[in-house]
């Protein structure tokens, strides 16, 4: 992700995107660069229309997401009437043996 990131670094900058660009953003931050993935995220964005696509990206509708996460709910709630936990009696006694 940090690749995307340094790119989008460069663009917002006006600087051209490129392998030695990338590569000398992540460095900077401390990232250990792999020459291949530099490669890859360079090659991709080529021909690609950056501001169109974050336009594209932020007006995109995400009515489906809150939907997703009903499911997720329902599952923690049967999890945490499982997950009972020490009783005070059993904690305190516990206290107890640390020390002596």
């Amino acid at each position: 992700m940090e690749y995307i990131y340094g790119a989008l670094l460069l663009h917002s900058a006006g600087k051209k995107i490129d392998e030695a660009h990338i590569t000398k953003v992540l460095e900077a931050a401390g990232i250990e660069v792999q020459a291949a993935r530099v490669k890859a995220v360079v090659t991709s964005l080529d021909g690609v229309n950056i501001e169109e696509a974050m336009k594209t990206a932020i007006a995109a509708p995400v009515a489906a997401a809150p939907a997703a996460a009903a499911p997720a709910k329902e599952h923690k709630k049967e999890e945490k009437k499982e997950e009972a936990g020490p009783t005070e009696e059993e904690a305190m006694a516990g206290l107890g043996a640390l020390f002596g």
